[in-house]
Protein backbone atom coordinates (compact mmCIF):
# COMPACT_ATOMS: atom_id res chain seq x y z
CA UNK A 1 0.00 0.00 0.00
CA UNK A 2 1.10 3.67 -0.65
CA UNK A 3 0.01 6.60 0.93
CA UNK A 4 1.64 9.84 -1.02
CA UNK A 5 1.58 13.46 1.03
CA UNK A 6 1.87 16.77 -0.70
CA UNK A 7 3.20 19.37 2.23
CA UNK A 8 5.48 22.50 2.49
CA UNK A 9 8.38 22.60 4.53
CA UNK A 10 7.39 25.84 5.50
CA UNK A 11 4.23 24.52 6.65
CA UNK A 12 3.82 24.31 10.66
CA UNK A 13 0.34 21.98 9.95
CA UNK A 14 2.15 19.74 7.44
CA UNK A 15 5.17 19.49 10.23
CA UNK A 16 2.12 18.99 13.05
CA UNK A 17 0.15 16.57 10.14
CA UNK A 18 3.55 14.56 9.92
CA UNK A 19 3.85 13.84 12.87
CA UNK A 20 0.39 12.71 13.71
CA UNK A 21 0.38 10.34 10.85
CA UNK A 22 3.83 8.85 11.86
CA UNK A 23 1.96 8.01 15.10
CA UNK A 24 -0.75 6.01 13.03
CA UNK A 25 1.37 4.81 10.90
CA UNK A 26 4.35 3.47 14.00
CA UNK A 27 0.99 1.44 15.41
CA UNK A 28 -0.06 -0.21 12.27
CA UNK A 29 -0.21 -3.67 11.40
CA UNK A 30 1.13 -3.83 8.22
CA UNK A 31 3.66 -1.00 8.46
CA UNK A 32 6.46 -2.53 6.46
CA UNK A 33 3.64 -3.29 3.13
CA UNK A 34 3.35 0.51 3.51
CA UNK A 35 5.94 3.02 0.74
CA UNK A 36 5.10 6.46 2.29
CA UNK A 37 5.69 9.32 -0.60
CA UNK A 38 6.14 13.20 -0.13
CA UNK A 39 5.33 15.31 -2.73
CA UNK A 40 5.74 18.82 -3.74
CA UNK A 41 3.42 21.82 -2.91
CA UNK A 42 4.47 25.89 -2.76
CA UNK A 43 2.82 27.90 0.04
CA UNK A 44 4.30 31.11 -1.59
CA UNK A 45 5.81 30.37 -5.19
CA UNK A 46 6.15 34.22 -5.41
CA UNK A 47 8.93 34.14 -2.92
CA UNK A 48 12.15 35.59 -4.29
CA UNK A 49 14.50 32.56 -4.20
CA UNK A 50 18.01 33.72 -1.78
CA UNK A 51 15.47 36.16 0.15
CA UNK A 52 14.46 35.64 3.83
CA UNK A 53 12.20 37.43 6.12
CA UNK A 54 11.27 36.10 9.39
CA UNK A 55 8.28 34.25 10.26
CA UNK A 56 6.06 36.32 12.57
CA UNK A 57 6.58 39.28 9.85
CA UNK A 58 5.37 37.13 6.71
CA UNK A 59 2.22 36.40 9.32
CA UNK A 60 1.97 40.34 10.09
CA UNK A 61 1.78 41.65 6.71
CA UNK A 62 0.13 38.40 5.42
CA UNK A 63 -2.99 38.49 7.84
CA UNK A 64 -3.19 42.25 8.73
CA UNK A 65 -1.75 41.24 12.20
CA UNK A 66 0.49 43.52 14.95
CA UNK A 67 3.80 41.54 16.15
CA UNK A 68 2.11 40.82 19.81
CA UNK A 69 -0.80 38.99 17.80
CA UNK A 70 1.10 37.40 14.92
CA UNK A 71 3.45 35.38 17.83
CA UNK A 72 0.07 34.77 19.19
CA UNK A 73 -1.26 32.92 16.23
CA UNK A 74 1.88 31.30 15.81
CA UNK A 75 1.53 29.89 19.20
CA UNK A 76 -1.39 28.30 18.59
CA UNK A 77 -0.40 26.12 16.04
CA UNK A 78 3.37 25.96 18.31
CA UNK A 79 1.29 24.31 21.17
CA UNK A 80 -0.08 21.70 19.09
CA UNK A 81 3.48 20.72 17.48
CA UNK A 82 4.86 20.51 21.31
CA UNK A 83 1.82 18.22 22.05
CA UNK A 84 3.37 15.70 20.01
CA UNK A 85 6.89 16.25 21.48
CA UNK A 86 8.36 18.46 18.49
CA UNK A 87 10.32 21.94 19.17
CA UNK A 88 8.95 25.03 18.00
CA UNK A 89 10.69 28.32 17.13
CA UNK A 90 8.31 31.45 16.33
CA UNK A 91 11.29 32.92 15.53
CA UNK A 92 12.12 31.04 12.02
CA UNK A 93 12.79 32.36 8.84
CA UNK A 94 10.78 32.22 5.71
CA UNK A 95 12.05 31.44 2.10
CA UNK A 96 11.02 29.75 -1.12
CA UNK A 97 10.95 26.39 -0.90
CA UNK A 98 11.38 25.21 -4.93
CA UNK A 99 15.07 24.23 -4.21
CA UNK A 100 14.36 22.63 -1.07
CA UNK A 101 11.83 20.44 -2.51
CA UNK A 102 14.42 19.61 -5.12
CA UNK A 103 16.66 18.31 -2.89
CA UNK A 104 13.90 16.42 -1.43
CA UNK A 105 13.63 14.48 -4.67
CA UNK A 106 16.95 13.12 -4.16
CA UNK A 107 16.37 12.28 -1.13
CA UNK A 108 13.49 9.90 -2.49
CA UNK A 109 15.76 8.84 -5.08
CA UNK A 110 18.91 7.53 -3.02
CA UNK A 111 15.93 6.55 -0.32
CA UNK A 112 16.16 8.91 2.33
CA UNK A 113 13.57 11.13 1.69
CA UNK A 114 11.41 11.02 5.11
CA UNK A 115 14.70 10.91 7.32
CA UNK A 116 15.88 14.31 4.91
CA UNK A 117 12.27 15.94 5.64
CA UNK A 118 12.09 14.75 9.62
CA UNK A 119 15.81 16.47 9.68
CA UNK A 120 14.76 19.64 7.70
CA UNK A 121 12.04 20.13 10.12
CA UNK A 122 13.71 19.83 12.75
CA UNK A 123 16.42 22.38 11.55
CA UNK A 124 13.91 25.02 10.52
CA UNK A 125 11.10 24.38 13.26
CA UNK A 126 12.85 23.35 16.19
CA UNK A 127 16.38 24.98 15.78
CA UNK A 128 15.11 28.28 13.70
CA UNK A 129 18.25 27.42 11.43
CA UNK A 130 18.06 29.06 7.62
CA UNK A 131 17.19 25.89 5.65
CA UNK A 132 16.99 27.97 2.89
CA UNK A 133 20.77 28.68 2.86
CA UNK A 134 22.89 26.87 0.51
CA UNK A 135 24.98 25.66 2.79
CA UNK A 136 22.88 24.61 5.77
CA UNK A 137 20.39 22.40 3.63
CA UNK A 138 23.70 20.62 2.84
CA UNK A 139 24.95 19.89 6.14
CA UNK A 140 21.57 18.94 7.31
CA UNK A 141 21.27 16.72 3.80
CA UNK A 142 24.02 15.19 4.91
CA UNK A 143 23.45 14.44 8.11
CA UNK A 144 20.78 12.30 6.35
CA UNK A 145 23.38 10.14 4.51
CA UNK A 146 23.19 12.55 0.91
CA UNK A 147 26.34 13.33 -0.46
CA UNK A 148 27.19 16.81 -0.63
CA UNK A 149 28.85 17.20 -3.88
CA UNK A 150 25.14 15.73 -5.44
CA UNK A 151 23.58 18.20 -3.18
CA UNK A 152 26.14 20.74 -4.94
CA UNK A 153 24.93 19.54 -8.30
CA UNK A 154 21.37 20.07 -7.78
CA UNK A 155 21.75 23.67 -6.65
CA UNK A 156 24.07 24.45 -9.98
CA UNK A 157 21.82 23.19 -12.03
CA UNK A 158 17.81 22.00 -12.97
CA UNK A 159 18.03 18.85 -11.56
CA UNK A 160 14.57 17.79 -10.06
CA UNK A 161 13.18 20.80 -10.93
CA UNK A 162 10.33 18.68 -13.58
CA UNK A 163 9.50 16.34 -10.90
CA UNK A 164 8.50 19.78 -8.28
CA UNK A 165 6.31 20.83 -11.39
CA UNK A 166 4.77 17.40 -12.10
CA UNK A 167 4.31 17.32 -8.33
CA UNK A 168 2.11 20.02 -8.09
CA UNK A 169 0.61 19.80 -11.47
CA UNK A 170 -0.98 16.82 -9.81
CA UNK A 171 -1.92 18.65 -7.17
CA UNK A 172 -3.52 20.87 -9.28
CA UNK A 173 -5.43 17.54 -11.20
CA UNK A 174 -6.72 16.32 -8.03
CA UNK A 175 -7.54 19.41 -6.52
CA UNK A 176 -5.42 19.94 -3.43
CA UNK A 177 -5.36 23.78 -2.74
CA UNK A 178 -4.04 22.93 1.05
CA UNK A 179 -1.42 21.28 2.84
CA UNK A 180 -0.94 18.92 3.69
CA UNK A 181 -2.93 16.80 1.82
CA UNK A 182 -2.64 13.01 2.61
CA UNK A 183 -3.79 10.22 -0.51
CA UNK A 184 -3.93 6.94 1.07
CA UNK A 185 -3.93 4.26 -1.49
CA UNK A 186 -4.92 6.99 -4.48
CA UNK A 187 -8.33 6.23 -2.85
CA UNK A 188 -8.82 8.10 0.38
CA UNK A 189 -8.43 11.59 1.26
CA UNK A 190 -7.63 13.59 4.32
CA UNK A 191 -6.63 17.16 4.31
CA UNK A 192 -4.97 18.89 7.22
CA UNK A 193 -2.92 17.73 10.23
CA UNK A 194 -6.19 15.47 11.56
CA UNK A 195 -5.96 13.66 14.99
CA UNK A 196 -3.88 10.72 14.74
CA UNK A 197 -7.00 8.75 15.27
CA UNK A 198 -8.33 9.16 11.91
CA UNK A 199 -4.97 8.55 10.38
CA UNK A 200 -4.88 5.38 11.81
CA UNK A 201 -9.03 4.42 10.20
CA UNK A 202 -7.83 5.70 6.75
CA UNK A 203 -4.83 3.23 6.95
CA UNK A 204 -7.19 0.11 7.85
CA UNK A 205 -9.96 1.60 5.73
CA UNK A 206 -7.38 1.36 3.04
CA UNK A 207 -5.91 -1.80 3.39
CA UNK A 208 -9.03 -3.41 4.03
CA UNK A 209 -10.41 -1.70 0.60
CA UNK A 210 -7.39 -3.43 -0.95
CA UNK A 211 -8.62 -6.95 0.93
Amino acid sequence: MRVDIWSDVICPWCYVGKARFEKALDSFAHRDEVEVVYHSFELDPSLPRGERESNLAMLSQKFGKSPAEALALDGQVGTLARAEGLGFDSGRPVGNTFDIHRVLHLGLDRGVQQALLSAVNEALFAQARDVFDRDVLTEVAAGTGLDPAEVGKVFDGDAYADEVRQDELQAREIRINGVPFFVFDMALGASGAQPTELFTSALNQAWDRRA
